[in-house]
């Protein structure tokens, strides 16, 4: 399996966007700088599809010097790009499709409609079927080691991809920066929405690596007891 770790910003109440799913960016510079130091340690990106079209990421280098450390790594120029799409509802027009610097491969499930999912393959260097109605992460994943050679995965959300790596076992370290700002709201999107767990034995447990303020931000870093799991660890590289 890759080593998966999800880095996320969120409000000091624990929200990552408005009530009305509108994303608008509110970290910091070196916040937006952490995110590319990241990246910069990863062979493929994945994000959901609602993250991708919201945001209008196109899961990039950041420019020359991440794209020469990801060289002195012995890493490609570029991260391999993946999305979940369990409908296969991924807007054509997304900006992410509009960059050609790396493959771009979409996860997906059997009830995507047929005529989705010959549109995406227009699109996509290659579409997955991972699942029947819901993506099997952990087959996923498992896909991805084997035919991609991703061993070091970066998950910038949205919360429901969070929510099925979370609920799968299969993420060993969250970055998490600590914002001061307060979005409130019932239906705020958080770090990990979707099914999550009904009992608390249940839940998925994480201890504290490290934590460092900048300015008004806190970043921290939480790591899975099941460590030595595997050996590579991105915050020994910056925090």
């Amino acid at each position: 399996m890759p080593f998966v770790f999800v880095n996320m910003a969120m409000t000091a109440d624990g929200k990552i966007a408005f009530a009305s799913g509108e994303f608008v960016p509110f970290g910091s510079e070196r916040d937006s700088k952490h995110l590319y130091e990241l990246r910069a340690t990863a062979d493929a990106v994945i994000c959901g599809a609602r993250t991708v079209e919201t945001t209008g990421t196109i899961l990039g280098n950041g420019g020359d010097r991440f794209r020469r450390r990801r060289l002195k790594s012995g890493l490609t120029e570029f991260p391999l790009r993946v999305i979940v799409s369990g409908g296969g509802s991924i807007d054509p027009a997304a900006k992410i499709f509009q960059k050609r610097f790396s493959p771009i491969i979409v996860l997906t499930t059997e009830r995507a409609p047929a005529k989705k999912l010959e549109q995406i393959r227009k699109l996509a260097d290659e579409v997955k079927i991972c699942g029947r109605t819901e993506v099997n992460i952990r087959t996923a994943l498992c896909w991805l080691r084997a035919e991609w050679n991703v061993r070091w995965l970066l998950c910038e959300g949205g919360g429901g991809l969070n929510d099925a790596l979370f609920r799968a076992g299969l993420v060993d370290e969250i970055h998490v920066t600590i914002c001061p700002k307060i979005f409130g709201g019932r239906h705020s999107p958080t770090i990990a929405d979707g099914a999550g767990f009904t009992k608390l034995a249940l839940a998925e447990r994480f201890a504290l690596k490290s934590a460092r303020r900048v300015k008004a931000e806190l970043f921290t870093v939480f790591e899975t007891p099941k460590a030595g799991r595997n050996s590579f660890q991105p915050s020994k590289l910056f925090l």
